[in-house]
């Protein structure tokens, strides 16, 4: 099978195939999730990567109060993702 990246030596690649070359797997990761702001409680809803790794940490600001807060998420096996948010001063 040749994907966008296999290199044949010659300057015209064979017919690109977006499905086969970047697949998008079997689409049963979280890609969004509702987390409680830690400052002003407001719900709050966010996009999630799952092709980002299975542990990731970063800074998101609520949505209704503007305030920076941590966001960790943790994917388990079956695709969910476990996500929770904390004041950054914590």
């Amino acid at each position: 099978m040749r994907s966008a990246f296999d290199d044949q030596g010659n300057d015209q690649p064979d017919e690109f195939d977006l499905d086969r070359d970047f697949p998008l797997g079997d689409g049963t990761a979280d890609t969004s999730g509702i987390v409680d702001c830690p400052y002003c409680g407001e719900p709050n809803s966010i996009s999630l990567d799952p092709g980002s790794g299975d542990d990731q940490d970063y800074v998101e600001d609520c949505q209704v109060c503007c305030q920076p807060w941590r966001v960790s998420v943790h994917y388990q096996n079956d695709g969910t993702a476990v996500v929770r948010a904390v004041a950054l001063d914590e």
